[in-house]
C-alpha cells in the first residue's frame, strides 16, 4: 500500500513525471493541473496548451495571460506536420518611431516607458488560440475556460514568484487604482500564500467561453481593453478598436536546422529564438562538446564565444519579417556559421564579437533592444503523441500595470529598439504601426536522426530564453543529461562588460578559469524558468526547471 501512494504521488505531484498516456508541464502546479485535466477528457495537446494558458492568466499575472500574446509550435501526430504560430502582439496603427524617444531625441529609461498605455500592444493570445483551437482542438471551445474560470471564482493561492513581482511593481500602483485593488489589500501586495478571487476576469472568461474569440477583439471586452489602455494616467495609448478588430494570429514558415544527427526546429521572426539558438549550436558543432563535459570550463568558454557572436547577428538583423527582410536562411546557413565558428579558439576569447554579413544580408544597422524578464513556458503531449509547445507572455512583471476586464495588459511594445535610427540608418526592430516588435521566445522541438520527436523545450526570463534552450539543449543531446537536469544546470550569460555565470550553480566557480581565458566575468543571479519534456523508453516524461514552482503531471 506505502509503495502504491509513493508512485501515485509522483505521477501527479513531482517535478518530473513519466507518462502515463499524456504529459504536461508547465510554470506553475494550477496550470499544469487544468492541462492535466484537459488530457484526462481527452483533449489534445493544443487542448491542453489552450487551457493552461488560460490558466496561467489567472495564477500568473505577472507573467504571461490573454492580455499579452505568445508563438506556439506543434507536431502533429496523425498529419506528422510542423506548424508554428505567431501571436505576437502589435503596435496600434498610430505608432510612430519616436514612440520612446525623449524630447532631446535619446531613448526614454525602461522605468519611464514601461508603465502606463504606450507600452501597451494589441494582445495576440486569443486570438493564436482560436486558430489552434480550430486546427488542432478536439473539446469544445468553451470546455478549455473551465479549469481557468474555477480558478478566478473560487480563488488561489499567491505563489513565492507572484508575491516577489508584486513586491516589485507595486510601488507603481498607485497611478493603476484598478491593478491596486485586485492585488493590494489593507494597502500592501497580498502575501505568499493569502487567496486571491478576480471575479472580473471569472466574467471575461465566462463570456469568451460562450461567445467565441471575436468577442474579446469586438464588442465590451474591446472596449474595456482600449478604454484601460486610453484611459492611462501615465502615458495613455493611441490604440483603438479598429487595431483590436484588425488583430490576426498568423502561420509562419519553422525554422529547422541541424545539429549533430538532430533536427531541431523552433519560430521565425518575429521571434529570434530559432535563428539564434542555431546558430550557437552550429557554431559549438565542430568541437568534441561530449567529450569536453559540464564540468570544464573550456565547454562554456566556446558556448559563451558562440552565444556572443550569435546575440551580436540578432541585434543586427532580426524584426518583424513583415516589416523589414529577415536574412534567415543566411543566418543559419551552415557555410556562414562556420565562418563563424572558425573566430573562435579554444585558449582565448575574441578581442570583439562582432556581427557578420551572412548571404542575402542588406546594410543593416545594429541596435540593441531592451527585454526584461518575465513570460512563461508550457508543453504537453497528447496520447496520440501530438506535442505543443507554447511560449506566453505579457513581457515584464504585471506587464503596463494596467488591469482591463480583470486581466492584465502587456508593455510589450518596450520590446521594441526605443531609438529608431544608429548612425544615420533605420534599426530593423524599430516601432512602427501594425509591427510586431522582435522576441527571443523560443519554443522548440527536437526530432531524431529517423525523423522522430525526442525533446520539447522552452524558457522565460527575456532575453536570457535563447541561452536557456541552447544550454538545456546542449545538456540533453551532447551530456545526456534529462530533462529536469538539462533545465536546471547553470547558465552562461552576458552584458555590456563581458559574461555573467548564473550565481549558486556549478558554472559559477569557473569564473576564474573564465577569466584566465581572457573574458571579464561576473557571477549574478539570473530570472529563469525552462520547461520541458522528452522521449524515454518508458513515454514521455516532463520536466520543469528546479528553480521555478512548476511541475510536470502525466495524464
Amino acid at each position: 500500500m506505502k509503495n502504491w501512494l509513493i508512485a501515485l504521488f509522483a505521477l501527479l505531484v513531482l517535478p518530473s513525471a513519466v507518462q502515463a498516456q499524456g504529459v504536461v508541464s508547465a510554470a506553475d502546479p494550477r496550470a499544469a493541473a487544468a492541462g492535466q485535466q484537459i488530457l484526462r477528457a481527452g483533449g489534445t495537446a493544443a487542448d491542453a496548451e489552450m487551457a493552461m494558458m488560460l490558466a496561467l492568466t489567472v495564477v500568473e499575472p505577472q507573467s504571461s495571460g490573454i492580455g499579452g500574446g505568445g508563438f506556439f509550435v506543434y507536431q502533429d501526430a496523425k498529419t506528422g506536420m510542423l506548424t508554428t504560430i505567431d501571436g505576437r502582439e502589435k503596435a496600434p496603427a498610430a505608432a510612430t518611431p519616436d514612440r520612446f524617444v525623449k524630447p532631446d531625441g535619446t531613448a526614454m529609461s525602461f522605468l519611464d516607458a514601461v508603465p502606463g498605455g504606450k507600452s501597451v500592444g494589441v494582445p495576440g493570445n486569443i486570438r493564436l488560440m482560436a486558430m489552434v483551437h480550430a486546427r488542432f482542438g478536439k473539446l469544445p471551445w468553451k470546455a478549455l475556460f473551465a479549469p481557468a474560470i474555477k480558478l478566478a471564482e473560487e480563488g488561489y493561492t499567491v505563489t513565492p514568484p507572484m508575491a516577489t513581482g508584486m513586491a516589485f511593481v507595486s510601488p507603481l500602483w498607485k497611478d493603476f487604482p484598478a491593478t491596486a485593488a485586485q492585488y493590494m489589500r489593507d494597502g500592501k501586495p497580498y502575501a505568499v500564500g493569502e487567496t486571491i478571487k478576480n471575479p472580473a476576469l471569472a466574467a471575461t472568461l465566462r463570456a469568451l467561453a460562450d461567445a467565441g474569440p471575436d468577442a474579446f477583439y469586438t464588442g465590451p471586452i474591446a472596449q474595456g481593453i482600449v478604454d484601460a489602455a486610453t484611459g492611462s494616467t501615465r502615458r495613455p495609448s493611441d490604440m483603438t478598436l479598429a487595431d483590436l478588430a484588425a488583430y490576426q494570429a498568423k502561420q509562419r514558415p519553422a525554422v529547422c536546422g541541424h545539429y549533430r544527427v538532430y533536427r531541431i526546429c523552433g519560430m521565425g521572426p518575429p521571434s529570434s529564438g530559432a535563428t539564434t539558438v542555431l546558430q550557437i549550436l552550429g557554431m559549438i558543432e565542430r568541437f568534441d562538446m561530449k567529450k569536453l563535459g559540464a564540468a570544464n570550463p573550456v565547454s562554456w568558454h566556446l558556448i559563451g564565444e558562440a552565444m556572443l557572436l550569435a546575440y551580436a547577428d540578432r541585434e543586427k538583423y532580426l524584426g518583424d519579417r513583415d516589416f523589414v527582410d529577415v536574412p534567415v536562411a543566411g543566418l543559419i546557413d551552415p557555410g556562414y556559421v562556420k565562418s563563424r565558428s572558425k573566430l573562435i579558439s579554444m585558449t582565448k576569447t575574441l578581442a570583439s564579437h562582432d556581427a557578420g554579413t551572412p548571404p542575402g544580408a542588406a546594410p543593416r544597422t545594429a541596435a540593441v533592444q531592451a527585454e526584461v524578464p518575465g513570460t512563461t513556458h508550457f508543453v504537453a503531449v497528447d496520447r496520440a503523441g501530438s506535442i505543443g509547445t507554447m511560449t506566453s507572455t505579457v513581457e515584464g512583471p504585471f506587464g503596463s500595470q494596467i488591469l482591463a476586464n480583470g486581466f492584465v495588459l502587456n508593455n510589450e511594445l518596450t520590446d521594441f529598439t526605443y531609438v529608431p535610427e544608429k548612425d544615420g540608418a533605420p534599426v530593423a526592430n524599430r516601432v512602427q504601426g501594425g509591427k510586431r516588435p522582435l522576441s527571443s521566445m523560443s519554443p522548440t522541438i527536437v526530432y531524431d536522426e529517423s525523423g522522430e520527436p525526442i525533446f520539447t523545450v522552452g524558457a522565460a526570463g527575456g532575453k536570457t530564453i535563447i541561452m536557456q534552450v541552447a544550454k538545456a539543449l546542449i545538456a540533453h543531446l551532447d551530456w545526456g543529461m534529462p530533462g529536469r537536469e538539462a533545465l536546471g544546470l547553470g547558465l552562461v550569460y552576458f552584458n555590456s562588460k563581458g559574461l555573467v555565470l548564473e550565481e549558486g550553480t556549478a558554472v559559477a566557480p569557473m569564473k576564474a578559469d573564465l577569466e584566465k581565458l581572457g573574458h571579464v566575468v561576473s557571477v549574478s543571479k539570473l530570472g529563469l524558468k525552462a520547461n520541458a519534456a522528452e522521449l524515454t523508453p518508458n513515454g514521455w516524461v516532463g520536466a520543469a526547471d528546479p528553480r521555478s514552482v512548476g511541475v510536470a503531471l502525466a495524464e
